[in-house]
């Protein structure tokens, strides 16, 4: 007969097992579990990357002799575009995201990360956009301008027809589950960490995907104004690009570029994060300056929003704008190679065993230096000038990605791969992938640097014999199709039957980090929540992940058949509640869905469907709102075990609704400073910009900032009522703050109306219109926010002990009061300082 305690264990060890278990059959798509979505958006990511490898090879076939006639100049447009466009946004940035999804609730020790429903949101947004995009060039509608879109070609319809609009649309759909991912990973780093889990005692890849999730939302926001100001021109005619009507191509290319060279970094830190988990575990000893490793991360992450113009230096820039970005490109080299001396010290310092994870790890740092050594040759102006639009560029481009992301990648597949199914990946056919795979690179992309130097344009689509390039070329096209093989034999190592797979063990590496202490079976993150003191606590503390595994620490039970997880505070990862997540659920994928129609509907300009696709997505999205957040519990507060008990409701900034309210108001910021760049921008290339043209006017401005002002005030005094428990007085205060909101975003609306501003024939009235739409729709759903708390105030989900949605509308609308005084004292003010 069993012990009572033993018996009670596997009572709660079965309950655990059915709380947090994948729904079966056709229902697993309603999954939201970090190990089902984390996979779906890696395998959708690869699936993305060997379309554009296809394509890739497309390519270099038809470059591969002189005057060769292979395919057509506009398939071999549409080819390239959408070879750098899905390799950049569909498999480049989404295949870090799905391994953080994946890897970090069991490296953190939490059950799962905040909002699971949120990654599946995401990860459905990010399947149906890049679908989209890639599909279109089987309809021979792909866009063909390039994977950066550069105007004016781009903002002709008649030269870039519909692809531009499938390019500009769809990715701002993209960028949708690029953001929802970033405020999932940041807010799991920060908020859902083992207690005792300190942030210096956090895993290097938590670091790094912190810093990474974190330059999300200051670098893609930036795209997403452009490509508002891009589409605004191609459907409306607004001329943001059009110098005859005062606007100016280079401000695509800054908003691009703000973007763009943050992206080279956002691809490369994660894999750096990767190397630091695997160098450590084949070196059999910690990481080597762990504080410096992460002081470089940071650097390497606030210097690469200072080189964007190193894309930009023959545009005819001012020499000083030269000489500081193209230091600032220089600097960025030093972070870069303290993180890759780390390695280097760790290696010497402990005993390299041989694996194929270190092997492809080694071999993607070589190439990835050789890629940095390049950069810092074309971070010289004077070389860029000759260099620049040549191929020299493009090899110096795929040896950083490549190199710094895609060899690392591969050394995570076969690192974690155990992690999925309790299997090896084979060490022969991984070992013969990667030296395929480096010789087919180094064959493929270092004869680009000589045909660059001899001259060679990007993105032409035929060259004559006497160019001299012919060589060249044809010994890059048979690398590349070497490089192709050795990735065919990783994706056929993966694929291949389970039963010649051999059988690992639970931590099959002796790696240090809690995601090797968790079952590859089971879907929770941890069987129980850990206390950590220890930056390895496999190795340093092996009775307490022996206690974890045992269901003895935290949250060792589901009695309530709830999903929960524990939230901890910032810093010292002190417990502070019990979150109770969502479970399976069909709305984030009906949501995806209807958003997606919306994207799609515009860019046929359906304007009806694409309505009442967004009528449509406001169903699925109030009713996960509505029975997602904010429930009130049955009980004020759980024992979760060894004599520590934890409130199951907290509200304001210990609350992760708080914190997710406020990382996507910072992204969202960011894309409202961006329009205000372009404002600026156009004030200092034109010494008139009104042209005479009267602006939106003091008063209608000075109005709309004191209504939106005084909305603001009504949400303050709304919170403080409500904490008195006058409900009756706090709804009024929400009517009123709505009412004032409303009259402001109308005043608004009235100065560049009033004042005859046509949007079509200027920039000056264009930009103004943006601007002030921008902050009318954003005090539009202010509105909508006041109106839902008071709903949930009369169904009694709102009171003054349970206020997490007042309190997070408060905090939107401290976003919203900022933006109307920058919007309005700009637009209003700023021409008479003037």
């Amino acid at each position: 007969m069993n012990p009572p305690g033993e018996d009670q264990g596997r009572a709660q060890e079965r309950r655990l097992r059915a709380t947090w278990a994948s729904p079966p059959g056709w229902r697993y798509w309603s999954d939201v579990n970090n190990t089902s979505v984390g996979l779906w958006y890696g395998a959708t990511a690869f699936a993305f990357m060997l379309f554009a490898g296809c394509l890739a090879l497309l390519v270099r076939a038809q470059l591969a002799v002189p005057d060769n006639d292979l395919v057509s100049a506009e398939l071999y447009n549409q080819a390239f575009t959408l070879h750098g466009t899905v390799m950049m946004f569909l498999f480049a940035v989404p295949i870090f995201e799905a391994v953080a999804i994946y890897l970090l609730p069991g490296m953190l020790g939490a059950r799962d990360l905040p909002f699971p429903r949120l990654s599946a949101f995401g990860f459905w947004s990010f399947l149906i956009g890049g679908v989209f995009v890639c599909g279109s060039i089987f309809f021979g509608a792909a866009p063909s301008a390039g994977w950066f879109m550069y105007p004016p070609l781009a903002t002709d319809e008649e030269l870039s027809g519909i692809g531009a609009d499938i390019w500009l649309l769809g990715l701002s759909f993209i960028e949708v589950a690029s953001i929802a991912a970033a405020v999932e990973i940041i807010v799991g780093i920060m908020k859902c960490r083992a207690p005792g889990m300190r942030v210096n005692l956090m895993p290097l890849f938590a670091w790094y995907l912190l810093i990474v999730a974190g330059m999300i939302l200051f670098a893609f926001p930036p795209l997403i104004a452009g490509d508002i100001l891009f589409e605004l021109e191609r459907m409306f005619g607004w001329p943001f690009f059009d110098p005859a009507k005062g606007g100016d191509p280079l401000l695509w290319q800054h908003l691009f570029w703000i973007f763009g060279h943050p992206e080279v970094y956002i691809i490369f830190l994660p894999a750096i994060a990767l190397l630091a988990m695997i160098v450590p575990t084949f070196s059999r000893r910690p990481i080597v300056g762990y504080s410096w490793i992460v002081l470089a991360a940071v650097g390497t992450g606030f210097l690469s929003f200072g080189l964007w113009v190193h894309h930009m230096f023959a545009t005819g820039l001012p020499q000083i704008s030269l000489a500081f970005f193209s230091a600032a490109s220089e600097a960025v080299a030093i972070p870069t190679a303290v993180q890759i001396f780390v390695f280097l010290a760790t290696m010497l310092a402990g005993r390299v065993t041989h694996s194929t994870p270190m092997l492809f790890g080694i071999g993607g740092v070589a190439i990835f230096v050789i890629g940095g050594l390049t950069g810092v040759m074309v971070a010289l102006a004077p070389f860029d000038w000759q260099a620049h639009d040549t191929y020299f560029v493009v090899a110096h481009l795929h040896y950083v990605l490549i190199g710094g992301m895609l060899f690392p990648i591969v050394a995570g597949i076969y690192y974690w791969y155990p992690l999925l199914g309790g299997r090896f990946l084979s060490d022969r056919l991984g070992t013969i992938a990667f030296w395929t795979m480096f010789a087919g690179f180094n064959v493929a992309f270092f004869p680009m640097h000589l045909a660059g130097l001899w001259g060679m344009p990007r993105r032409i689509f035929v060259y004559p014999e006497e160019a001299g390039w012919g060589l060249v070329n044809l010994i890059s096209t048979v690398g590349a199709a070497c490089f192709a093989a050795g990735v065919l034999l990783v994706v056929l190592d993966v694929l291949r039957s389970k039963k010649h797979q051999v059988q690992a063990p639970r931590n099959p590496w002796n790696a240090g980090t809690l995601e090797w202490a968790t079952s590859p079976d089971e879907d929770w993150g941890v069987r129980s929540v850990p206390r950590v003191s220890s930056r390895y606590p496999i190795w340093d503390q092996p009775e307490v992940v022996a206690e974890m595994n045992a269901g003895e620490w935290y949250l060792p039970d589901a009695e309530e058949g709830r999903r929960e997880a524990l939230v901890t505070s910032v810093l010292d990862a002190d417990p502070e509640q019990v979150l109770r997540v969502g479970g399976p659920s069909w709305l984030p994928m009906a949501a995806a869905f209807a958003l997606g129609g919306v994207f799609i509907a515009l860019t046929f300009h359906w304007w009806l469907i694409s309505l009442a696709c967004g009528l449509i997505f406001l169903v699925p999205l109030f009713m996960w709102i509505w029975t997602g957040t904010g429930e009130i519990p049955e009980k004020p507060e759980k024992d979760v075990g060894r004599g520590l008990s934890l409130p199951l409701y907290v509200s304001g900034q210990s609350a992760v609704g708080w914190w997710g309210m406020f990382i996507t108001m910072t992204a969202d910021a960011t894309a409202f400073a961006s329009l205000v760049f372009g404002y600026f921008f156009y004030w200092t290339i034109h010494p008139d910009l009104a042209s005479g043209q009267d602006g939106p006017g003091v008063g209608w401005s000075m109005l709309a900032m004191a209504l939106m002002l005084a909305g603001w005030g009504a949400m303050l005094a709304a919170r403080r009522l409500n904490a008195r428990g006058a409900t009756g007085a706090m709804r009024l205060a929400l009517l009123g703050g709505a009412a004032l909101a409303l009259a402001g975003g109308g005043a608004g609306l009235a100065g560049p109306w009033t004042a005859g501003l046509d949007p079509t024939s200027h920039v000056y009235p264009a930009i103004v219109w943006v601007i002030v739409i921008w902050t009318v729709i954003h005090a539009a759903v202010g509105v909508v926010t006041q109106l839902y708390c008071l709903a949930r105030s009369f169904a009694g989900r709102l009171t003054p002990t349970y206020d997490a949605d007042l309190r997070n509308s408060l905090l939107y609308f401290h976003f919203l009061a900022a933006t109307a005084i920058v919007t309005f004292a700009v637009v209003g003010l700023f021409p008479l300082a003037l």
